[in-house]
């Protein structure tokens, strides 16, 4: 396995020169030009640790997010529902490994993201620590959740730093059916019976307000976002992009008949946005410190997987083991 290759590396005491006005000039002159950075050009350190602490966490948030809808695997309503489920898991999945992938080019190894994630010194999206109470959540989770991460991730198709821009062109192309089909579902809901259309709302209900949340702290309060921007790892801002959502998500359930959950919403006709009401930001940070419904569940699941995948783990090990003592042979 070559994070092995990486974990040795990255152990090396490698003499990092100085970074210079002259260095950082440059390299920002490449970026304000729309040129890519690769692996192996040269990058500010700070640079390369705010790309690892957002993608590792990218992928972290791809790996957690499988549980919620995990849950419902073996309650799908149909054949159909369960297979467009379970592609979907298998999806979010593979999204994971892209990004594990993106970040290993900056110097860090998966197994040193995986152990930052089990000692709670990496984060997950705070969406994730929501529990889905019934079918109506698989709709709201594809349809808010998946929506607001395509609100996101679209803008870093053009990321300045190559490997993660790449990984997030396939990564949204399957995320886009991930969110027709959570519409999809609630569309059949509110079709169907008064007590399915009331299901639907009180998913709606629940899951609105923590999808506006993944957005990020707002503009004022965030640490990273400027900085971001000016790298151009991020193209426009927390509140710019959640605007975008709420513009685009109030009409599609005004559509299907259901009501947002929020009585200072209005259409402004002067600005062409909806205004919204205020949003928790109590409960965002209370999630991100951890309290949240399902945080230490969340975290219980994924360390009993990865202690039950050790055998895999190992066995891979040894086999690229062997095929190395077979090539030096």
């Amino acid at each position: 396995m070559y994070t092995q290759g990486l974990d040795q590396k990255s152990s090396q005491s490698a003499e990092i020169r100085a970074e210079s006005a002259e260095d950082n000039a440059r390299f920002q002159a490449h970026v304000d030009a729309e040129e890519k950075i690769e692996p192996k050009d040269w990058m500010p350190e700070a640079y390369r640790r705010t790309l690892i602490r957002q993608i590792s966490q990218h992928a972290h948030s791809e790996i957690i997010g499988m549980q919620p809808e995990g849950n419902w695997l073996t309650r799908a309503p149909s054949l159909r529902r369960k297979s467009i489920l379970l592609a979907k898991i298998q999806d979010e999945a593979g999204h994971g490994l892209y990004l594990y992938s993106a970040a290993e080019t900056l110097g860090i190894s998966r197994e040193q993201m995986g152990d930052q994630l089990l000692a709670g010194t990496a984060k997950y999206s705070s969406i994730f620590n929501y529990p889905t109470l019934t079918w109506a959540d698989i709709g709201a989770v594809g349809w808010l959740v998946d929506g607001a991460a395509i609100m996101n991730q679209i803008p870093l198709c053009r990321c300045s730093y190559g490997p993660y821009s790449r990984a997030m062109i396939r990564i949204c192309k399957e995320e886009s059916f991930h969110q027709r089909q959570g519409y999809e579902i609630m569309v059949e809901l509110c079709r169907g019976s008064k007590e399915q259309k009331e299901m639907a709302q009180d998913a709606l209900n629940r899951w609105w307000w923590p999808s506006l949340m993944m957005f990020g702290p707002s503009d004022k309060d965030s640490k990273h976002s400027a900085q971001s921007m000016a790298w151009k790892i991020k193209r426009f801002s927390n509140d710019e992009l959640r605007q975008k959502f709420v513009d685009v998500t109030v009409p599609q359930a005004e559509f299907i008949g259901l009501k947002m959950p929020d009585d200072d919403l209005v259409y402004d006709e002067e600005s062409g946005h909806y205004r919204y009401g205020e949003i928790d930001w109590q409960e965002f940070m209370d999630v991100l410190a951890g309290n949240g419904q399902c945080n230490r569940e969340r975290m219980r699941t994924r360390r009993e997987a990865h202690q039950n995948g050790a055998w895999v783990r190992e066995a891979a090990q040894a086999h690229a083991a062997k095929k190395v003592a077979r090539a030096a042979a």
